[in-house]
């Protein structure tokens, strides 16, 4: 750029003159000034224009792969990804490069690819058990058991690990896989409370915590029959000898079963139980009286559905032997509907002298002819209809000389348009013979009566006992009263709960097989602990205090 200074006249440029041109010559003084300013500003405009230059042939570029470092040579307004191709580099699925492949480089600039891999390890550990420990009442305080010995299981842990040009960066846990699951060591310790023992004669099974124990001469004499922990609840039956249980255990969560029926043997010390390989026992199953480990047993078909399976209302006898050996199997009653609400099932009882065995669905009581194989009416019964997922069954008891069946009577109520809403239940009795004789013995005892009879004395006389609701017309959702009375309905006594104490949830009574002091008693489930009853003086004692009783049997 041309500068003049202010202080220099434009006389005093040493640059010499040249002669006007003659258009010029003649042009007045104020425009030759103007001239002259223009020309110069000219010349200042041409000293401060940008220089132009001519750009470079390429640029140079640093390639960092590999390991190594290499010089490149590129056109300039080349992007990473064209360094990348002129330098034949191809990236993994997994390659890291910087800066971004997009990215528009200049000369001097540095590319840097990260090679990045990964692979799985895979590492066996074991899986240390767990110790428990269970407490117990039915055993002596600081007594132990142990139900189930520990043991480890073992898993599987994959590992996802990264590494950036060869050097371990990251190590995740990608997947655990459970080989063997570990097994809890399982210890029973006792801490039997303070009730007095007194004495029992047969012997008293009781299920508690899905344990199944059993008492023998006192009722502080137990000892454990079953430890699995899973037993339902479902069948739990002694045999009349007292000699094995018949009870269900709970399916595996694998399996689509509800649950398996089992026995074990109450002679043998630490018996080890016995597999009948049969499933879905829900109502039904018992021992064949004067049979030896003979059983006729009931099924369902499992379903999805509340309340679980759909009845097959069959009947099979199944004979094992001692080993649990399958010896026989018979089809008694083949599959059928059931009746009205057949879906649900129906349940069985024998007579004391096991001859004659009664049935009860929901639309009616009878026998099975075991010869014939076919069913034999006695009464009909008016259906109860619940409006839920499950169906009322009348409850029915033998009279020890298997001459009369007591049943719960579902009777028709005046006003209502539909006799199976009716709330009314009484307690009948019949007589199976020509004339199936009727009686009805009490009225509105409640739907859960579940009449029990007792051992006959020498003289043939013997006492029913039954549920009684507290609420009469709430029979399905009141608790229950224990009357005791005579064979002909006479004489009736409620004989527990006390007054004024809550009542007991329904439940099948179980009577002793003999007289405990010359009195009869009734085993009983009250606050889900197990109570004995006197029937003479309404008497009871309390044998257990854990709060786990759930299913009792006696003989």
């Amino acid at each position: 750029m041309l500068i003049i200074p202010d202080s220099v006249h434009l006389s005093d440029l040493s640059m010499p003159l040249r002669p006007r041109p003659p258009h010029i010559a003649h042009l007045p003084g104020k425009f030759t000034g103007m001239f002259l300013l223009l020309l110069i500003l000219a010349l200042l405009l041409a000293g401060c224009a940008p220089q132009t230059t001519q750009p470079p042939a390429a640029i140079q570029v640093n390639l960092t792969v590999d390991g190594g470092t290499t010089q490149l040579a590129v056109p300039p307004g080349s992007s990473v990804q064209h360094v990348l191709e002129a330098a034949k580099v191809t990236l993994g699925e997994l390659d890291r490069v910087e800066p971004a492949s997009f990215t528009i480089l200049a000369d001097g600039d540095s590319v840097r690819v990260t090679r990045v891999r990964e692979e799985f390890e895979i590492q066996e550990t074991t899986i240390s058990f767990e110790r428990q420990t269970v407490r117990n009442e039915s055993l002596p305080e600081g007594q132990t058991v142990l139900i189930q010995a520990g043991s480890n299981g073992s898993q599987q842990t994959t590992y996802r690990i990264l590494y950036e040009d060869d050097v371990e960066v990251s190590r995740t846990v990608f997947k655990i896989d459970t080989l063997v699951e570990s097994q809890p060591e399982i210890l029973m310790v006792g801490v039997q409370a303070p009730f007095s023992p007194m004495a029992i004669p047969g012997r008293l099974v009781y299920l508690t915590g899905g344990n199944a124990w059993v008492m023998e001469e006192t009722t502080g004499n137990r000892r454990p029959l079953v430890t699995s922990g899973d037993l339902d609840g479902r069948i739990f039956r002694l045999s009349r000898d007292g000699a094995w249980l018949l009870f269900t255990r709970k399916a595996g969560e694998e399996s689509s079963d509800i649950n398996t029926l089992w026995a074990v043997s109450l002679d043998q010390e630490n018996a080890r139980p016995l597999n009948l390989k049969v499933s879905n026992v829900i109502h039904f199953a018992d021992w064949v009286p004067g049979s030896a480990l003979t059983i006729l047993y009931s099924t369902v078909e499992p379903r999805s559905a509340a309340p679980g399976w759909q009845a097959n209302n069959d009947l099979i006898k199944l004979s094992f032997g001692s080993g649990g050996t399958i010896v026989r199997e018979e089809t008694i009653l083949d599959a059928s509907s059931g009746g009205i609400y057949g879906w649900w099932g129906t349940s069985y009882a024998w007579s004391p002298d096991g001859q004659s065995l009664a049935y009860a669905r929901p639309d009616g009581i009878g026998l099975v002819d075991l010869e014939a194989k076919t069913l034999l009416p006695l009464v009909e019964v008016i259906p109860y209809q619940t409006g839920s997922d499950w169906a009322w069954v009348p409850g029915i008891g033998w009279s020890p000389d298997h001459s009369a069946v007591y049943f719960t009577q579902h009777a028709a109520m005046s006003g209502l348009t539909n006799n199976e809403a009716s709330p009314l239940f009484n307690l009948a009795v019949i007589l199976p013979g020509e004339n199936n004789d009727t009686f009805s013995l009490v009225n509105q005892s409640g739907m859960f009566a579940y009449p029990a009879c007792s051992p006959d004395d020498d003289k043939g006389n013997y006492q029913v006992a039954y549920l009684q609701s507290i609420f009469k017309d709430q029979s399905e959702t009141s608790n229950y009263r224990i009357v005791v009375m005579d064979q002909d309905g006479s004489n009736r006594q409620e004989i527990f709960p006390s007054q004024g104490s809550p009542g007991i949830e329904p439940q099948e009574l179980v009577w002793s097989p003999e007289p405990v002091e010359e009195a009869l008693w009734l085993a009983v489930i009250y606050q889900d602990n197990l109570y004995l009853v006197n029937t003479s003086n309404g008497q009871s004692q309390q044998i257990t205090g854990d709060g786990l009783i759930t299913m009792i049997d006696w003989q």
